[in-house]
């Protein structure tokens, strides 16, 4: 038979394997959803190749397979993390807060020894004395490349025949450390020496026992903590929460506070309010100014036309970021150009990052300029469809600009016009870049306990929520998330509609 005959199923069949392995190892690390959709789509990929009936479809699965990793899995990663109490404060599974805690240790009884690490040839020696008998142990040679939890004999020094050379530094010590902290040394008398500084070992023992009922014995002080799966933490007898929390499923608790909890509520709908303004008022002056200058350009008597319009679309040419920032400095309270200019002419220095109303629009302004650009050259695009005999009859008729823009311009470019608008209100909606470079969303409002601006967009207060906020609720941050996604789906969907009414229309 021939290789080309055998060459193809060969290959599917090793990069399944190799898909199998990595499905295997995403899962081991305990990403347990993503495992699972990889998995769909090897299970996809394996049937869709290898079937006839299917054959259609090989074209279209690499686009569909990404489509999924990479649109589909973050949208319900999200929201299932908004479904728990994912935090600073509840980082770990519960099955790895747990070990966290098994793994701690509590130094016990006894003299502790001090510690020295010498080099002997690619691997090392650690020798230990006793400061008050002089006593010294050493161990065998040491390899230091892992983390693996490792019980070593020490023997006393006499016996060791092998000069050690000059102790390590600390800053030769220092990388070594998480490897040191996984041995135990057992000296000849039966004690265990862990590690309990840089230069120290002493006798040291687990601090939690595990017990069979699932609780955990501190052997400290006697406390019996026990795993409570409605606040994620291991908790005492006197109810005092054990640090690391763990993660368990809060249901629609994230949900139930974003709209009645206070601290959330109050911050939540008057940032709302100012998403819905900011982008609406965005979209009205950017394309009102953007077809006004549209509708100049189409002046016949207008000379040097081709300079004015490359001038004015500069600002769409250059990336928005720098354009952010410049406007960043030339709003400076003090040393701006802006302020500069207004103080010379009507002795005023405006606060535009302080006030919240000045802030608000001193967004408005950097946004619009942001966004005229591409609305005047939408604009100029219809108006150039319009037919020029509705002008011309206009004309014969008596009517000045003002009727032919009101009577003719604004009705035949409004309607395809619409959907672009609703675009660009959704667009608006989730315009974090011009809020975390220009203001940060502040002002700060004084009178919430979360971090909240007067120039908070829905999507900056939530990426406040999740990274600023001391507690870094991520939980919250994510119901937050999914609540402004189904906003855009709406808009989205009222766009889709006006499209089609569009179109119709058009037919």
């Amino acid at each position: 038979m021939s290789l080309s005959r055998w060459l193809p199923p060969v290959l599917l069949a090793a990069v399944l394997l190799a898909a199998l392995y990595v499905v295997v190892a995403v899962h081991a690390a305990g990403e347990t959803l993503l495992a699972g959709t990889i998995l769909v789509i090897v299970a996809l990929a394996a049937w869709i190749y290898s079937s006839s009936k299917a054959y259609a479809y090989r074209y279209l699965f690499p686009g569909i397979g990404a489509a999924l990793i990479f649109v589909v899995f973050p949208m319900v990663y999200t929201m299932g993390i908004g479904f728990t109490n994912h935090s600073s404060k509840n980082l770990l599974k519960f099955p790895r807060a747990t070990q966290y805690l098994i793994d701690e240790t509590h130094q016990v009884e006894g003299q502790s020894l001090q510690f020295t690490l010498h080099a002997d040839g690619a691997e090392f020696r650690a020798r230990f004395e006793n400061p008050e008998t002089q006593a010294a142990f050493v161990s065998g040679p040491l390899a230091l490349k892992n983390n693996n939890p490792l019980e070593l004999a020490v023997e006393p020094a006499e016996n060791v025949k092998i000069p050690l050379g000059e102790p390590l530094q600390l800053r030769d010590l220092i990388p070594r450390q998480a490897a040191l902290k996984a041995l135990t040394f057992v000296t000849p008398d039966g004690r265990k020496l862990r590690m309990t500084g840089l230069r120290q070992f002493g006798p040291v023992e687990p601090l939690y026992e595990p017990r069979g009922d699932g609780t955990l014995l501190n052997k400290e002080n006697g406390d019996v903590l026990t795993a409570n799966f409605k606040t994620g933490f291991y908790e005492n007898q006197r109810g005092e929460r054990i640090q690391p929390g763990f993660q368990v499923n809060v249901g629609l608790d994230n949900y139930r506070r974003i709209f009645t909890d206070s601290a959330f509520r109050e911050p939540f709908i008057r940032i709302f309010v100012w998403t819905v303004m900011f982008s609406a008022l965005t979209v009205f002056f950017a394309a009102a100014l953007g077809m006004l200058l549209a509708v100049l350009f189409n002046w016949d008597a207008l000379k040097f036309k081709g300079v004015y319009r490359i001038m004015l679309f500069l600002p769409y040419a250059v990336p928005g970021f720098i354009s952010i920032l410049v406007f960043k400095g030339l709003f400076n309270n003090n040393f701006g150009e802006i302020n500069l200019i207004l103080h010379a002419l009507f002795g005023i220095k405006p606060a535009w990052f302080s006030d919240p109303t000045l802030a608000k629009i001193m967004l408005l302004i950097v946004n619009v300029w942001l966004g005229y650009p591409y609305m005047m050259v939408v604009c100029m695009g219809l108006i150039k469809a319009i037919p020029a005999d509705l002008y011309e009859a206009s004309a014969v008729a008596g009517a000045g600009p003002l009727v032919n823009f009101f009577r003719i311009t604004l009705p035949l470019i409004l309607k395809p016009l619409t959907p672009l608008l609703i675009s660009a209100f959704a667009f608006n909606f989730n315009n974090f870049v011009l809020i975390a470079l220009l203001t940060g969303g502040r002002p700060d409002f004084l009178d919430t306990s979360v971090p909240a601006g007067t120039t908070d967009l829905l999507v900056s207060y939530t990426y406040r929520i999740a990274f600023q906020d001391s507690g870094q609720q991520f939980g919250l941050a994510a119901a937050i998330s999914t609540v402004i996604f189904a906003m855009v789906a709406v808009i989205s969907l009222v766009q889709m509609r006006f499209t089609k009414i569009a179109r119709e229309e058009t037919r």
